[in-house]
């Protein structure tokens, strides 16, 4: 049976190298591990506590608790915006951190990463995000990371899954994602 990966991806631009990778991971994923990009983040409004009550829960938000409810893990795929992580990929965590305590990815497996312009790849952001969703329950697998730098230049030209070294890089994260992933399920 294989592992579900869930992918979020922290960039709404129709030519992101995030949603790029996380195309690569999907086409990538060796075998046991099933990984879904999830659609829809821009249509979720942003977390509040007055709409996030029984029978008034938004549909879209409603929809991305369900997909992670689903999901045996959590692969995040996030840019870097001023130094952190973008709000649309915030406000998805905030909204499966609830309720609090017993959100969608509580104890859940999740592993961030990531390609930035920057020479770092992106680390400042992936830090930020593995915060958040530590702090929103997810169990963050520390030593599991790939951040890519000088994205602009690196993926011009090449998509993410046609660049050898990014791919065998990215297909190792996610097989060793699908292991823990699979060792907590059993």
């Amino acid at each position: 049976m294989s592992v579900r990966i869930l992918a979020l991806v922290g960039s709404l631009r129709a030519g992101s190298h995030n949603r790029q990778l996380a195309e690569a991971a999907v086409k990538l994923a060796p075998e046991g591990a099933d990984v879904a990009l999830y659609e829809g983040l821009s249509e979720i409004p942003f977390y509040n506590e007055d709409i996030d009550v029984e029978g008034g829960v938004p549909a879209a938000a409603a929809k991305l608790r369900e997909a992670a409810a689903g999901a045996d893990a959590l692969l995040l795929f996030t840019p870097e915006y001023n130094g952190t992580m973008p709000a649309v990929l915030k406000n998805a965590i905030d909204w499966l951190s609830r309720p609090y305590g017993a959100g969608a990815i509580s104890g859940m497996p999740v592993v961030v990463i990531g390609t930035a312009f920057g020479q770092y790849g992106g680390v400042w952001a992936h830090d930020d995000a593995r915060k958040s969703v530590g702090i929103a329950g997810g169990k963050v697998i520390e030593d599991i990371k790939l951040s890519i730098p000088g994205s602009v230049t690196r993926f011009a030209q090449t998509h993410p899954s046609d660049d050898g070294e990014v791919a065998e890089q990215l297909t190792e994260v996610i097989d060793r994602l699908r292991g823990v992933a699979g060792e907590q399920a059993a």
